[in-house]
């Protein structure tokens, strides 16, 4: 059997579903494509991770419809930020005035926004979700690109749009390559509980030997993340709960006080990715799938959501004209677009990420002197609450 489509979607992650619903009013038929079920999409588990979002991303996810079906004491309001090199107490400090708000973002939980987005996209009779489908061949035609499934089943489409993370199975299918680091280290994540107040502020630790990050949730919980060389992660992670609470509350010099775990842990690898194309004839990377960021400047998510902003909006644009939604020159337009929203900030974050993973003598030196050095320079605390915001 033959559908045709207009777009179609292959991952329904948080990126996938949202520029489902972004589009949802057009009057294009839009099908997303995802290999899991629909309960892991309907109900996802708590996977560790709390993502901090800037107002913009917060601005679109208010329009898209995710945002009222979050409860708000699961958003959490990320006030300032900390950077911290070595065993030093000094830390370049960034805070919500720096950047002219009322604070820097937001934080919420992973999981609650994937439900949230899947929740969205199944109040739109305009969109079809198959779950549990597997796309087994990609063939590309000048008007439209044909998706055989592993059923047998065709889909043609007029745009496809790969969202299926960062080690995307799509964009190798039709061809493009990516720059991928794998740093060799592995990040934990969980949330603690801690007697001494976060006080509303991220830190971003760079220790000897590992890398700390705390993002500050509600009351007295923070989301703790560990980076180590995965022989000391899988170290950590097998420890009975006990001796987990005292290794963390040490690792963190006691900061926060004696922290008790609330949650289950969870590791990944800690890659990046950069595709070297992010269009194809007829085809267009978002998400992870396009860009996989380094998680220091925690920006990830929100340059996928922007990714789903500046392709939704070229498509609206090109309907209103009468133009061609998978045209290379929407398509072109789009990757120009984007690779300027990200690129820079990408480099930037490798640089950082590197910089500080140096524990010569040497880099030592450096790090602790430039922290010196942007704690007093106000133009470089703003650019900074800049990015985070």
């Amino acid at each position: 059997m033959t559908t045709n489509v207009d777009i179609a979607i292959i991952g329904a992650g948080p990126a996938g579903l949202c520029l489902a619903k972004a589009l949802a009013d057009t009057g294009l038929r839009i099908t997303l494509l995802e290999r899991q079920n629909e309960l892991s999409l309907s109900d996802p588990a708590f996977d560790g991770r709390e993502i901090a979002l800037t107002h913009a991303s917060e601005k679109l996810m208010r329009t898209l419809g995710l945002w009222e079906r979050i409860d708000p004491s699961d958003i959490s309001p990320l006030m300032d930020a900390r950077i911290f090199n070595g065993s030093s107490l000094l830390s370049l400090n960034i805070t919500h005035s720096d950047a002219k708000q009322s604070e820097l973002g937001h934080l919420v939980p992973n999981h609650l926004i994937r439900k949230a987005a899947y929740e969205a996209v199944k109040s739109s009779s305009t969109v079809s979700l198959m779950t549990e489908t597997q796309v087994s061949g990609i063939k590309t035609m000048p008007d439209c690109i044909q998706l055989t499934l592993a059923d047998g089943n065709v889909l043609t489409t007029r745009l496809l749009v790969g969202a299926d993370s960062r080690y995307s199975e799509t964009r190798r299918a039709v061809g493009i390559a990516a720059d991928l680091h794998d740093f060799g280290k592995s990040m934990m994540v969980c949330v603690m509980e801690h007697p001494i107040s976060h006080q509303q502020a991220a830190w971003e630790w760079f220790d000897y030997g590992q890398t700390l990050a705390l993002l500050p949730m509600n009351g007295m919980q923070s989301s703790v993340v560990i980076t180590l060389p995965p022989d000391e992660m899988n170290h950590l992670m097998t420890m009975p709960e006990e001796d987990f609470n005292r290794e963390v509350s040490s690792r963190f010099k006691h900061r926060l006080g004696n922290m008790h775990l609330v949650s289950t842990r969870h590791a990944y690898p800690l890659v990046t990715v950069y595709a070297k194309r992010l269009v194809g004839p007829r085809f267009a990377l978002i998400g992870d799938a396009a860009v996989g960021m380094h998680p220091v400047t925690a920006h990830g998510f929100n340059f996928g959501l922007k990714s789903v902003a500046t392709l939704s909006e070229a498509i609206k644009t090109a309907l209103a004209s009468g133009s061609d939604i998978g045209s290379s020159k929407l398509l072109l337009a789009y990757e120009q677009t984007h690779r300027r929203h990200t690129r820079p900030l990408f480099l930037a974050t490798h640089a950082i990420a590197k910089f500080y993973a140096n524990d010569s003598l040497p880099a030592r030196f450096l790090r602790a002197n430039t922290l010196r050095l942007g704690r007093r320079i106000a133009p470089f605390k703003r650019a900074v609450a800049g990015f985070l915001a």
